[in-house]
């Protein structure tokens, strides 16, 4: 039993069950720490009756959720229905197998890796299982025989579809500056320093407009603030989801929570160093003990802990989009943005300067001028009524008429 323990095998059993079981007590947290963030946003109080302070109210919310009554309308297809959150549920817990959560971890002669799976194309995997969350969102608005839950998964769908392109640039950016696709390989890749130590070499250093960019699409893909439209409460109800009660309403909200999670670890990974915290001796790949371990571990989960605050804050700070609007900054905007970046990248990476500090910003710098630019010069008008709409200047007399009398 110790030998099979201490093998890379053992060791991704134990860590795949002690995370599926920390990812859904921080998962049940999130919402009380949105609820918080809400009321901090908006000058309140937030939870403070269940327990000290109100810790104990997602306990509360989840017997609520529990011992609801499930109401299942006689309309729907009912296999479907109750197969969509467990498709959402399952999937949002599957994707942080390929995050290297603690570097490696010395047990007796050798040295284990401090995460579930290590396959060559980690990268892929984690885009290959967020992207199928959509199935979920599908099958929930489809099965439900309601058109408000169907205009949901219809939005969601081309929202998430949308965003997965710029998304997919953005990390090509990555793997064309870091030469692989092994998530652990691209957080070593990181553990380095510029300007005679005195600058960490994490991706987000070369390429802030890429960072920036995936955050943006991360959130659309999430169904976030302000990219919710497949939910927007004045015009759909409740979005795909709006025929669910109880548990099952209860599992999409939990497998929003998770895929949020899986996210920002990803981005945390690709861009600042995964567990590597600069000038901090326990956080370097040579350090392989149980300190330097739970050290890493802890790095990278406030890392992530930092990106859902930033998440949950925008959240109750901004207005949504309407969804043209959403559609056009996608496809007008970050699209072309990213493109532009991957360019800029392969051509450093054909002169050799890839990992050059200098010419990767200024290269950054000058796609962002050029985008500047380029709206400026045309001067698109992005609100009001769209052209190929009908007029209504003529009825507009008799219309403030028949209102007057």
């Amino acid at each position: 039993m110790g030998e099979f323990l201490t093998s890379q095998f053992g060791v991704s059993i134990v860590l795949a069950m002690v995370a599926i079981g920390a990812i859904q007590g921080v998962v049940a947290y999130c919402i009380y720490f949105e609820r918080k963030i809400a009321a901090w946003t908006q000058d309140r109080c937030g939870p403070n009756r269940v327990g000290p302070a109100g810790l104990l109210q997602p306990i509360a919310d989840g017997l609520k959720f529990v011992f609801k009554e499930d109401v299942i309308p006689g309309s729907v297809d009912k296999p479907l229905f109750v197969l969509a959150p467990a498709v959402m549920f399952v999937i949002a817990f599957i994707g942080f197998a390929a995050i290297p959560w603690g570097g490696q971890l010395l047990l007796g002669d050798h040295l284990v890796n401090i995460q579930v799976a290590n396959p060559d194309i980690g990268l892929l995997y984690i885009l290959g299982v967020g992207s199928m969350s959509v199935y979920g969102v599908v099958l929930g608005g489809w099965a439900s025989n309601n058109k408000y839950s169907f205009y949901g998964a219809i939005r969601a769908t081309a929202q998430m579809l949308s965003y997965e392109i710029p998304m997919g640039l953005c990390i090509l950016v990555v793997v064309l500056t870091v030469g692989t696709l092994r998530l652990e390989t691209i957080t070593l890749e990181q553990t380095g320093y510029w300007a005679g130590g005195w600058v960490p070499q994490w991706n987000v250093f070369l390429h802030p407009v890429a960072f920036f960019v995936l955050f943006i699409t991360v959130l659309a893909e999430t169904n976030r603030t302000p990219f919710d439209m497949a939910e927007a409460e004045q015009e759909l109800v409740g979005g795909y989801h709006t025929e669910y009660s109880a548990l099952k309403f209860g599992m999409f909200f939990l497998a929003e929570y998770a895929h949020m999670i899986t996210a920002s670890a990803f981005i945390a990974v690709l861009f600042l160093g995964g567990w590597h915290f600069p000038w901090w001796s326990l956080t370097q790949p040579e350090a392989t003990g149980w300190a330097a371990v739970l050290a890493k571990i802890g790095v990278l989960s406030a890392k992530i802990a930092a990106f859902l605050f930033v998440m949950m804050w925008i959240r109750w700070t901004l207005p949504r989009f309407r969804f043209d609007q959403l559609m056009r900054l996608a496809w007008k905007g970050l699209i072309p943005l990213t493109l532009a970046l991957v360019v800029m990248t392969t051509l450093l990476l054909y002169v050799g300067e890839h990992r050059s500090p200098m010419w990767a910003l200024s290269g950054n710098l000058g796609v962002v001028l050029f985008v500047v630019g380029w709206t400026s010069l045309r001067r698109t008008e992005i609100t009001g009524r769209q052209a190929n709409m009908p007029k209504i200047t003529a009825n507009a007399p008799r219309l403030r008429a028949e209102v007057s009398a």
